[in-house]
Order: C-alpha cells, then sequence, then structure tokens
C-alpha cells in the first residue's frame, strides 16, 4: 500500500489523481506549490504520494483563500516549521469567520433598511456628500465613486451642481454600503442597485446576500479539505 513517501509516479499519474494537467503539474512545481521531484537516470520527474497531497490541497485551498494564499499556506509546508502553517490556515479561517459576521449583520441592516417607510420628504431632509459620508462612516470620495458607478446617486443642486441626498438616495447608499461590507463587488451591484430601485428591493437583496452566503459556505468547505490534506503532509513530513 503506497504511502506519502513512496515515490513511483510520473507526471500525468499526479495530473490524473489531483485534476490538473500535465502542465499544470510542472507549474505547480516550478512555483513551489509541490516540492521538487525526484529524477529517474534517464531524469525524468518521480512524484510521490505526498505531491498528489499537495496538489490536491492547493486545488481546494485556492477556492477558500484564493490562489495567492493558497500558494503561501503551500510552499510554508515546505519551507516552515509545522506552527506557521497553522497560523496562515487560522488566518484564513480567520478571514472567513469575519465574512460570515459582515454578512449577518448585512443581513439585518439590510432587511430593517429595505423596510424603512419613505414618506413626507422635504427639502431639509437632504443630506449633503460630508454628512452622509460621515453618518455611515466612509470617505466622502466613496460615495463619489458610488455616485460615478450609478449605485447610489444623488440630486444636482445648483448653483454649483452640489451632491444632495434625498432619503430614497440615502436608503440606496446605505443598502450598498451594507453590501459592500458584506464583500459585495462594485461590478455586481452596478446589475443589483437598478433592479432593487425597481420595486423588487426586498426579494432581490435577500437573493444576492442569500448567494453571498453559499459562496462563503463553499469557500469554507473547500478550506476544510484543504486543511486535511495538509494534515496528512505535515504528519509525514514531520514523522
Amino acid at each position: 500500500m503506497p504511502t506519502l513517501k513512496s515515490s513511483s509516479m510520473r507526471t500525468v499519474d499526479v495530473a490524473r489523481r489531483a485534476g490538473y494537467s500535465v502542465q499544470q503539474v510542472r507549474n505547480l512545481e516550478r512555483d513551489g506549490v509541490l516540492p521538487p521531484a525526484a529524477r529517474s537516470g534517464a531524469g525524468y520527474r518521480i512524484y510521490g504520494e505526498t505531491h498528489v497531497q499537495c496538489a490536491v490541497a492547493y486545488r481546494a485551498l485556492a477556492v477558500g483563500t484564493g490562489p495567492s494564499g493558497a500558494k503561501r499556506i503551500v510552499r510554508a509546508v515546505h519551507e516552515c516549521a509545522t506552527p506557521e502553517v497553522l497560523a496562515l490556515l487560522d488566518a484564513a479561517h480567520a478571514r472567513l469567520h469575519r465574512e460570515r459576521t459582515d454578512l449577518a449583520r448585512a443581513k439585518e441592516a439590510a432587511a430593517a433598511i429595505s423596510a424603512e417607510p419613505v414618506g413626507d420628504v422635504r427639502p431639509s431632509d437632504a443630506m449633503t456628500v460630508s454628512e452622509l459620508a460621515a453618518a455611515l462612516g466612509v470617505r466622502p470620495s466613496t460615495l463619489r465613486h458610488w455616485d460615478s458607478e450609478g449605485l447610489a446617486v444623488p440630486d444636482r443642486v445648483p448653483p454649483r451642481e452640489a451632491r444632495r441626498y434625498s432619503p430614497v438616495q440615502t436608503r440606496d447608499a446605505r443598502i450598498v454600503h451594507q453590501l459592500r461590507s458584506a464583500g459585495h463587488r462594485i461590478e455586481q451591484l452596478r446589475t443589483l442597485m437598478p433592479a432593487l430601485r425597481s420595486g423588487q428591493r426586498s426579494e432581490d437583496l435577500r437573493a444576492a446576500l442569500a448567494a453571498r452566503d453559499v459562496s462563503i459556505t463553499a469557500r469554507s468547505r473547500a478550506l476544510l479539505e484543504g486543511s486535511a490534506a495538509l494534515s496528512a503532509v505535515l504528519a509525514a513530513t514531520s514523522g
């Protein structure tokens, strides 16, 4: 029965086991994700079970924490002591935990914001860029960026065309703020915000947040799978 220290595989064998192409396996070795392969007398690469597990771990970790973070973690297995590897994994789990916490807060806040009635609007209810930025805890430049992207667009008031946010526009800005805090990218919000203004606000907002929840769950599971593969490698290298 092969062990992690066995060395009898070709490049194509590792590729098939890990779900990569032959060139991708070579690239992973070049990038330090896989430890250097042994060489046969004829110069051919000889891989072992450790290489397979490192490739499998990288594949999962790339989903869980991104390709750069995954490379950093798997390289650390070959270059650093075990506590440093575990610290990198802990940090990756902590980032996902923060995202989950932010998402939960965004769900609560967005539900409350979307349900707020907007009536009896008076000119004095409008807010300037500085006032709204202070209320949201963001920079005025952030609001101007959201304006340029069509996410939360204020009125222009002459003579200097100053930006003024009505209560409805302020609510849009608050929703954008919550969605950004929950990890939604600007390009996603460009599609979402017009639909929210069209009268399907609550349903679309809940769907957007639910999609983010699914994404975080998938990344969390991938991080768990990658950690399991790394655990076997760490056990073999420290034994």
